[in-house]
């Protein structure tokens, strides 16, 4: 046998022991990795089972604490619902009368109590000597008399008078017709009258018909509740399904001398078991891992369209902006200007860069080019005011709690130096963070507005003279009515006068110069009567400027009543004028003082004192028309003035329309008005309405004016607004 001599070494054993040098290290990395991927896929394994396990044993335990909140729920309301038929056969008990009132008390309660079946009154023998059924069906005792199935319902009595207490009998079966049955439970009540034993009241309650009304639908839905004997034999059931005897629980209703035994049997059985554990579990990741392949690539793509929408939308952000007509800026927190669209940037006259220059240097107070030199530094006050309270808010991460749609009006500047008014909208700014970082305003220009105004205060005022031109050629006949007596009284006295003069008897008579002075005197007083009416009809007439004056209230009824007692005269209308007394209304004068455009509300008063006229005319007896002129200071701030006839008043329809422009009731009227009149009121910021008189008679035309203040000038409607905005949220 010959040994092998072993090679010295070479080439060829280097080569060798330099490929063999790695695999002693290889196999414990390849075997550290299956020991890891070894253990996760058990953790794996592991945890799966154990996620099954504890799911299946949550899901027994779920469905067997639903099981015994639905046996303790049925318990509970089968234990209440008893309880009330007791206190209402208490009642029962105690009806006293006719034979039949009881009767009828017990047939009402078994209308209302399906699960009473019977009650019965027995005497002190306890022999039944009245009855009273139930008239659903099935009736009991029907197949077999009650004498029959009387035992038990006579040991409760037994028991119910020793403890002189309503008590239970045990539950028994009463047979029906076609081999069916009811189990039923009997309660008596004694009877006492005057403290003797009168008897026993006996009602027979069926335990089906008790489950189905104490049981909530949603347990009849899921579980079998059914009253059992201690063997378990079943007395009575209500459910829509079987129960599968997998999840049961029972509960004991405590009855006085009885018990009953309820049982909650759910119709859920066991949760099965997947078939291939390993198989769903290893599919399950699977599929879980190529659902969040699938939504990392729908999440990837949906990054790239909102890029995508976010791009046109500010595209479109910008196109919208470029076309609005009104101008939006947006400010920081120190008030200079951030971002300004081109409509106002041609509002104001100004280039962007010229509005964003000012805002680069802090350490200047930021003055925007478009306000007044004149507002500046009321401007810059009102807007320290403001960031003095706002900034604080920001800090709290508090936006500017005011409503956006409420707007404030106030002066800018062009760069042409021309001043005109906006109006401003401002909204504050959140960043993603809900930051407070500045404002959004949206700015609209009310030139054209302002212009509009004006030309429509123009027409207004010229058809307001176009309406007195019509008002008093409407009465020129009345007009000349009245200039016909102090004329002809003129013409008198001077023919008088003449004719004394021609009388050579009476040239003689030293009493004559006396005579004719008088007469003299008399067509003067004439024709200063005359000359008050042309007055009156011309002042009314003259146009003028619409110039507020403070002035009285009377003042305002004497200007009108010269052309009111035309008409008044001719229809036989008495006027009056009703003025606080002195001492009375919070100004304490005798007549409330009123700052308006006299010419206007005089045209007001005369239209309204017509009108009345007009109505009374016809429709009221010459002794009953009177005008009553009322002034009355209701307010500190304000005067009501009113305008009561005695006509027939307003209809519904009429009072409907009765301010629309071009309606009217006169065939000859022009329907303009009483609109004119609520013009003219509401330019004095006032209100017109009306009403039915004082005395429910009538109708009666009030408006408001404002009163003059205490120093003679008016106190305002409104406060003015100088600057931006006034108090605390004024800014530029």
């Amino acid at each position: 046998m010959s040994t092998a001599t072993p090679l010295p070494p070479g080439p060829a054993a280097t080569q060798g022991d330099a490929l063999a040098t790695p695999l002693p290290a290889a196999a414990p990395r390849r075997l550290r990795r299956a020991l890891l991927w070894g253990a996760l896929v058990a953790l794996l394994v592991v945890a799966q089972t154990l996620l099954v396990a504890l799911t299946l044993s949550y899901e027994e335990s779920r469905a067997q604490e639903e099981a015994d909140a639905a046996a303790a729920e049925a318990a509970s309301e089968v234990r209440r619902n008893l309880l009330a038929v007791v206190q209402n056969l208490q009642a029962l008990a105690w009806v006293e009368g006719a034979p039949g009132e009881a009767r009828a008390a017990a047939e009402a309660l078994l209308r209302t109590q399906r699960e009473l079946k019977r009650v019965e009154w027995r005497a002190p023998s306890l022999t039944v000597t009245e009855a009273a059924q139930t008239p659903y069906l099935p009736r009991l005792f029907n197949t077999l008399p009650r004498a029959e199935l009387s035992i038990d319902a006579e040991l409760a009595c037994n028991a119910a008078r020793r403890s002189s207490a309503p008590t239970f009998s045990r539950s028994y079966f009463v047979p029906l017709q076609d081999g069916q049955g009811l189990e039923v439970i009997d309660l008596c009540l004694p009877l006492q009258r005057a403290g003797r034993e009168a008897g026993f009241l006996v009602g027979s309650f069926a335990l089906a018909d008790l489950l189905e009304s104490s049981i909530t639908a949603r347990n009849l839905r899921r579980h079998e509740i059914s009253f059992v004997e201690g063997d378990g034999t079943r007395l009575a059931r209500a459910g829509v399904p079987r129960g599968a005897g997998v999840y049961t629980a029972e509960r004991v209703v405590d009855l006085p001398g009885a018990t009953l035994q309820l049982r909650a049997d759910s119709s859920a059985g066991r949760p099965s078991l997947i078939p291939n554990l390993a198989t769903a579990l290893v599919l399950g990741l699977s599929i879980a891992l190529f659902g969040l392949v699938l939504l990392l690539a729908r999440d990837v793509r949906r990054r790239a369209f909102a890029e995508s929408a976010l791009a046109e939308a500010l595209a479109f952000r910008k196109a919208m902006e470029d076309s609005l007509s009104t101008g939006l800026r947006a400010r920081d927190l120190r008030g200079a200007i951030t971002y300004v669209n081109p409509a106002f940037c041609a509002m104001v006259g100004c280039s962007a860069e010229e509005l964003f220059a000012p805002s680069r240097d802090r350490s200047a107070p930021y003055t925007p080019p478009y306000w007044p030199p004149e507002f500046a530094a009321e401007y810059h006050r009102r807007q320290q005011l403001r960031l003095g309270h706002e900034v604080a808010a920001a800090g709290a991460n508090v936006a500017d709690p005011r409503d956006p749609r409420e707007g404030w009006e106030t002066v800018f500047m062009r760069k042409n130096g021309e001043r005109f008014p906006v109006m401003i909208y401002e909204a504050p700014l959140v960043d993603g963070q809900g930051r407070h970082t500045g404002w959004m305003s949206a700015v609209v220009d009310l030139s054209a507005q302002r212009r509009v105004e004006e030309l429509s205060r123009q027409q207004q005022d010229r058809l307001q003279a176009t309406a007195r031109l019509a008002t008093v050629g409407e009465m020129a006949s009345l007009l000349s009515h009245e200039l016909n007596q102090p004329l002809a009284a003129i013409a008198s006295y001077a023919s008088g006068s003449l004719n004394l003069m021609a009388d050579p008897q009476m040239q003689a008579d030293p009493e004559m110069p006396a005579m004719i002075r008088g007469a003299l005197e008399r067509m003067a007083e004439q024709a200063e009567r005359a000359g008050r009416v042309i007055k009156s009809v011309h002042d009314f007439v003259r146009r003028r400027e619409q110039l507020h004056e403070t002035l009285a209230a009377e003042r305002l009824f004497e200007a009108v009543l010269p052309l009111a007692r035309l008409q008044a005269r001719k229809s036989g209308t008495r006027i009056e004028i009703d003025l606080p007394p002195a001492g009375e209304g919070p100004s304490a004068a005798k007549s409330p003082r009123v700052r308006c455009d006299r010419t206007m509300v005089e045209q007001v008063l005369l239209n309204l004192a017509r009108n009345a006229l007009q109505a009374m005319e016809g429709h009221t007896p010459a002794a009953e028309r009177v005008l009553t002129l009322r002034a009355r200071q209701t307010h500190p701030r304000w005067v009501t003035v009113s305008v009561i006839d005695r006509g027939p008043g307003i209809s519904a329809e009429v009072a409907a329309r009765l301010f629309t422009p071009f309606f009217t009731t006169k065939p000859e009227g022009m329907g303009l008005g009483l609109s004119l009149c609520r013009t003219v009121i509401e330019q004095h910021g006032g209100a017109l309405d009306h009403g039915p008189g004082p005395e429910g008679r009538g109708t009666e035309f009030r408006f408001t004016l404002p009163a003059a203040a205490p120093g003679g000038a008016a106190a305002p409607a409104h406060p003015p607004e100088t600057g931006e905005t006034s108090g605390s949220h004024a800014t530029a």
